[in-house]
Formats: C-alpha cells, sequence, structure tokens
C-alpha cells in the first residue's frame, strides 16, 4: 500500500535489484548501440577499449570517457545523431549564446518515453486529469514547454499552452479559464504573483484557483519556494522538476509530494556523482557534479554527460511509496560557481541569506569586479519601500543586517546595494543572478 498516487507503480517502485539488473542491460545495449550507430561514440569506445561485452556490472561504467556540451558544439549540428532525418520526429536546441547551439534529435520512440518521464513526475507532484495547468515557458527550440505540455496530456490534464511572456494575459487566462496549476520559472512564478497582488485592487487574489506550481528551468531554493507559496496564498504547493535537453529535456527527475528530493527515472537514466576536478566517481551520497547517462535515448544517445550540476543522490525509499532515488535540489553549478579570494560562491547561497528579510524582495544580483588584484562582490538587492531610500539610518542598519548575514555565510566581505523597488531586470525564462565585470572591455551576464 503507498500513501500517494503513482503513475507506473512497476517501474517506480521495482526493488534495488531488479532496477539495477535492467539498468545494467540497457547500459550494455546503449553502449553496443552507440559503438555501431554513432562515429563519435564509436572512435571513443574503440580508442579506451570498451565494448558491450565487457561491461559486466554497473560499476564498469566508470571505463566510458565522460561527454560534454562541448562535444555537442563541435559535431553541430547533426555530428552525435544516430538515425537518418526520416527516422526523426523533432529537433530541439539550446539558445547558443555564446557559440554554437547544442542541438538534439528524437525519434517516435524517444518522444513516448519523454511523455512517459514527465506524467510520472508531474502526477507524483499532484496534477491529474482534474488539473488546468497553465504552461508559461517559451515554446520554440527550449525543450521546457513542449515536454511538460505532451506529459501532463498523457496524464489526462488540461493544458493551456499560454508561452512565456505578456504577464497581465497570463494572469486574466488564469482567473477566466480557473487555472489550478502553474509550469513556470521559479523567478517567473513569484513575478505573476507579485504582479496579481498588485491589481488586487481590480482583480482579488481569491479569483485565482491555483494550487500546483511545476517549477524548473532555474534553480529554487526552500526560502524562494517559501515566498512564491505566500505571495499566490490559497494552500498554494510548489515542486521542482530537473532535466536539461540534452537528456531529453524535463523528466529526468522531480519531486513527490513529500518534498524530500526529486526522484529519478532510474530505467531510463543512470546517475553517478563525481569530483569535478580529479573527475573521480564518488561514494554513494557524497556531494558533486551528476553525471547522467541516457539508456534509452536513441536519435542522440547519451553517455556520461556531464551536467555540471552539483547535487547529492540518497538511494533510500521514499515515505510517498516510489523506491527510485533521490537527488537534492540542485546545490549550484561548477561552472556558474564563484570564486570570490579563494572561496567558493554560488548564487544559491545569497538567496537563501537575503529571503525572510521582510524589508527587501526576492530579487537580486551579484556584481562581480576585479580592483587591482583582488575580486569584490557587490549584492544588489531591491526595497519592498522606496522611501525607505530617504530614511538614512534605517536604511543604514538594514544595510549592516544584510552584510552580517551574507557575510556570516560566505565568509568573504561584500558590499551591499539597496535599490529601488522593481528597478531590477525581471525574466520570464532563466533569471540571471550574476553580472561579472572582471573581464577587461565588456561585461558577461550568467
Amino acid at each position: 500500500m503507498t500513501k500517494h498516487p503513482i503513475w507506473n507503480p512497476e517501474m517506480e517502485c521495482m526493488n534495488r535489484r531488479d532496477l539495477e539488473a535492467l539498468q545494467l542491460e540497457r547500459l550494455k545495449a546503449l553502449v553496443d548501440y552507440c559503438d555501431r550507430n554513432v562515429k563519435f561514440y564509436h572512435d571513443r569506445l574503440e580508442k579506451v577499449g570498451v565494448t558491450a561485452d565487457k561491461i559486466k556490472t554497473l560499476s564498469d561504467i566508470q571505463y566510458i570517457p565522460y561527454t560534454t556540451k562541448t562535444d555537442l558544439r563541435d559535431t553541430y549540428p547533426f555530428g552525435m545523431f544516430s538515425v537518418p532525418q526520416n527516422k526523426l520526429v523533432r529537433i530541439h536546441a539550446s539558445s547558443g549564446t555564446t557559440g554554437n547551439p547544442t542541438v538534439v534529435g528524437y525519434t517516435r520512440e524517444d518522444l513516448d518515453h519523454w511523455a512517459e518521464q514527465v506524467a510520472r513526475l508531474v502526477y507524483a507532484a499532484g496534477a491529474n486529469e482534474e488539473t488546468i495547468v497553465q504552461i508559461c515557458f517559451g515554446y520554440g527550440m527550449f525543450t521546457g514547454a513542449l515536454g511538460l505540455h505532451y506529459g501532463l496530456e498523457k496524464v489526462g490534464a488540461t493544458v493551456v499552452p499560454t508561452s512565456a511572456g505578456n504577464t497581465e494575459k497570463q494572469l486574466k487566462f488564469m482567473r477566466d479559464f480557473g487555472t489550478t496549476a502553474l509550469v513556470a520559472t521559479p523567478s517567473y512564478a513569484l513575478y505573476l504573483a507579485e504582479s496579481a497582488r498588485d491589481m488586487a485592487d481590480r482583480f482579488p487574489m481569491e479569483q485565482y484557483k491555483l494550487t500546483l506550481g511545476l517549477l524548473g528551468s532555474e534553480g529554487c531554493t526552500p526560502e524562494m519556494r517559501e515566498q512564491i507559496e505566500q505571495r499566490w496564498g490559497n494552500g498554494f504547493f510548489a515542486t521542482d522538476n530537473y532535466g536539461m535537453s540534452e537528456l531529453n529535456g524535463p523528466g529526468m527527475s522531480g519531486e513527490c509530494r513529500e518534498r524530500c528530493g526529486l526522484h529519478i527515472n532510474e530505467d531510463h537514466f543512470l546517475c553517478e556523482v563525481i569530483d569535478s576536478h580529479t573527475l573521480d566517481v564518488l561514494d554513494k551520497g557524497a556531494t558533486g557534479e551528476l553525471v547522467v547517462t541516457a539508456l534509452t535515448k536513441r536519435g542522440i544517445p547519451m553517455l556520461r554527460y556531464r551536467t555540471k550540476d552539483i547535487t547529492s543522490i540518497d538511494y533510500s525509499p521514499c515515505a510517498c511509496g516510489r523506491t527510485t532515488a533521490r537527488m537534492h535540489k540542485i546545490i549550484g553549478r561548477s561552472d556558474d560557481m564563484l570564486k570570490i579570494r579563494g572561496v567558493n560562491v554560488f548564487p544559491s547561497q545569497v538567496e537563501s541569506a537575503l529571503i525572510g528579510i521582510t524589508e527587501i524582495g526576492p530579487h537580486y544580483q551579484l556584481v562581480v569586479r576585479r580592483q587591482g588584484f583582488a575580486d569584490t562582490l557587490e549584492v544588489r538587492v531591491e526595497l519592498i519601500d522606496g522611501s525607505l531610500l530617504e530614511r538614512y539610518g534605517e536604511l543604514e542598519a538594514l544595510q549592516k543586517r544584510i552584510h552580517d548575514r551574507i557575510r556570516a555565510i560566505l565568509g568573504i566581505e561584500i558590499t551591499v546595494s539597496l535599490v529601488e523597488p522593481k528597478s531590477l531586470d525581471r525574466y520570464t525564462g532563466k533569471a540571471q543572478r550574476v553580472l561579472d565585470l572582471r573581464n577587461a572591455g565588456g561585461t558577461a551576464a550568467r
């Protein structure tokens, strides 16, 4: 007997011995498939002497070289595809703002698997045939919107594909359609709530029926989630899900109603955690960079893909009844980590310090500069009440309180700047939290 409804009990509640046997069978088949169908992988595997028949245990995966985003960009556009064009039914790609985009392709089987993966996760979060869900991700080459769209339809939910932007119309549809679930980035979910409250004199918050948030595409600390839930009210329950284009899109893992980690679809994804510097595989439960092998992906197969995301994995069964391993919420990214005067800094650490201070909003920006031979970090934070800028004593006390909280967490000296309400940029997609000005002659936002 399970505590919560489960979409696919056969796979989501499989005992670990049977699950690992299935993973091994699928890993051997994937290695053979890559060897025969993708020149990139054939050459890589041949160089290290790995063939499918040499994979005897799951730990033998360590002999397979890692795959990186650079590999996809270097083989742009179709160099890592395993099937001819007439076997592909869809192509997606990243934005490619810093070079060639990463291009991914899907066979019909891939799309069926993808919909199944997403269906399990949204069902675990609470979506079902009674749900009216508004998808505020941008439709297009980005995988998030269509990935969740088909998974939600698979569980019978009514999908409202509003896409990104046009906030007033988003809120109108929510009120008029009786939308009960929201798909969005955490930052946009918060912005929608702020906008709804700004219009509450004309459209009271009671007109909104939202009770479920399926949030993703960017990090969301527990503190920010609490803010989102409080702003929407009405028992709004926000869950996190995880994925990336190279691994299909959303659907690799997601939270159930227990919210004690993101359940991994382990029959489709084999996960490892490594040390980003030594590249050694870490012991179970350790924190490090997530590496994923997509066991059933065929259009563009993926062996040991380095995600650059920092997490840990819990292999104990969940109170919800599922036996699949759960990954911790992403702590940060190995490539987004800032090193300030020898200290590793993740934006999520600053966010945790800021949320809960009632005088400021949830939006912030980190500005990194180089002065002489030292790096400096400025934290820009929005005030809720702009008149505080004229009350210097209160402003100074607030500034010191924020400074001390962040300094206690990071262990380095920082500067805090308090700015006018709603003066920092809002994003309908991923929020850009870091402005790195250390490179001479330009700026870079991450």
